[in-house]
């Protein structure tokens, strides 16, 4: 009983229950009392219409109402073959309202008293009243039972009634299971995820809110399944990234112990580097969770873009001299100042520009550009390397991601510089995306968004 559809069952059953029920009972009442005042009415009127013409001629030849019983007593026995619930009976009173004729002998001679205007009738003769006719309840007929054509109405109301109400149960339940199914299928879809079932979806069906609930649920399943995938690839890279330095320091180490290497300052070196490139890709990782958390420390100050770009071109530039390629920049003399955190910034400048070094043989050129806007600041990183295919450009943000891993891993890169890059400027509420066509010389192009202002 506590099932959401049964309840739903029996609350559409009742209402159309108790609908045709009080429709049924209201149609024979209404057919049965309308039928009986609509003949009282229709057979009075007609019958005293009638009986005043006749009183009047009688009146106009005998010239008193002396005699007129008989014609009153005739008239009484046709009213009484009509279908009242209620006898009436005949009364006559002079012009003076004097009573004539009464069924009541006791109130011949009396005054009209205790009559209701519509029930009497003036009788009028060349213009003159010359005396009244009207009518009084007597007593209650006993009745056998209500017109025929009143209980044919009551069966066919009672068939109606069991019709419909039986058509309702039926569409009630119907309706109510229809309506509780895509709360069984979400239900079932919850029990699935909860045994870490992530590719369990609902159908979208039902009423326009159940489908925005299925599609709600199904929009969160497909978050949930891709987060846990990018936690799998994660701990999976990590472990790699982490398995590679540690395998190395392991065996350098039993080296030294066996006396294989000697203990020297350049053993000791190459330990070290190890160690710091541990050290990083842990740094970088807690970067990376607090960016995703919403929760990276942010410094927001006032800065001159222009400086800022100039300074971090700077500590590349002896780097790009020495693989001799060019490193220039292009900024504008009017630059707007903006509000950001300028270690953060210059963090992401020097990884694009440790990314394009990386990728830019001899004698290609780096360019470092700027383009101010009415509502955000467009900052750019290009070279002229090989560039980045179709299939590996939307992948270039993701983390531990490598078009190739070859030489990255040669060049020691952890596959995190970009996708800390987006985390900070994401961070900053701005975009940063990337565009090459992959032909070798034509390189790749870094493009960052940052909004002038922002909260």
């Amino acid at each position: 009983m506590n099932k959401l559809w049964v309840r739903l069952s029996l609350g559409f059953s009742g209402v159309v229950i108790t609908t045709a029920v009080l429709i049924s009972l209201t149609g024979i009442a209404v057919s049965w009392f309308g039928h009986n005042y609509r003949a009282d009415q229709l057979d009075r009127l007609e019958i005293m219409s009638g009986l005043v013409d006749e009183l009047a001629t009688y009146y106009q030849n005998q010239q008193s109402w002396a005699g007129s019983e008989l014609l009153l007593r005739q008239a009484q026995a046709a009213f009484d073959v009509a279908p009242p619930n209620w006898r009436e009976a005949f009364f006559l009173a002079d012009a003076n309202g004097t009573v004539v004729y009464h069924v009541r002998a006791g109130n011949i001679g009396k005054p009209i008293f205790g009559v209701r205007q519509e029930d009497i009738l003036p009788i009028r003769v060349g213009g003159e009243t010359v005396g009244y006719l009207g009518v009084v309840p007597m007593f209650r007929r006993n009745i056998e039972g209500p017109p025929d054509f009143v209980i044919t109405l009551a069966g066919i109301l009672l068939l109606a009634t069991v019709v419909i109400g039986g058509s309702g149960i039926i569409f009630g339940v119907l309706m109510s299971r229809s309506l509780t199914a895509p709360l069984n299928n979400l239900a079932q879809a919850a029990k699935s995820f909860g045994s870490r079932n992530l590719s369990q979806r609902v159908q979208e069906k039902g009423s326009a809110e159940m489908i925005a609930v299925a599609r709600a649920f199904n929009e969160m399943a497909g978050e949930l399944e891709q987060a846990e995938q990018l936690r799998r690839n994660l701990l999976a890279d990590v472990a790699h990234e982490l398995r590679t330095p540690l395998t190395v320091l392991r065996g350098n180490l039993r080296a030294i112990l066996d006396d294989v290497f000697p203990c020297d300052n350049n053993e000791i070196a190459r330990l070290y580097e190890h160690t710091r490139f541990l050290t990083r890709l842990v740094n970088d990782l807690h970067e990376l969770a607090q960016a995703e958390a919403k929760q990276l420390p942010l410094d927001i100050q006032e800065i001159d873009l222009a400086q800022l770009v100039t300074t971090a071109s700077d500590t590349f530039r002896p780097g790009a001299e020495a693989k001799e390629v060019t490193l220039q920049t292009n900024l504008p003399a009017d630059l707007p100042r903006i509000r950001v955190d300028a270690a953060r910034l210059r963090q992401v400048l020097q990884n694009l520009l440790a990314n394009a070094l990386r990728h830019t043989p001899a004698g290609g050129v780096i360019t470092v550009g700027v383009k101010a806007e009415a509502s955000a600041i467009h900052l750019t990183v290009s070279d002229s390397g090989d560039g980045i295919s179709a299939e590996h450009l939307p992948h270039v943000f993701d983390r531990f991601y490598r078009a190739d891993p070859a030489r990255s891993r040669d060049k020691g890169g952890a596959g995190l510089g970009l996708a800390i890059a987006r985390a900070i400027v994401e961070a900053h509420g701005g975009k940063i995306g990337a565009n090459s066509t992959g032909i070798a010389g034509e390189g790749t192009t870094f493009i960052i968004q940052l909004p002038v202002e922002w909260e």
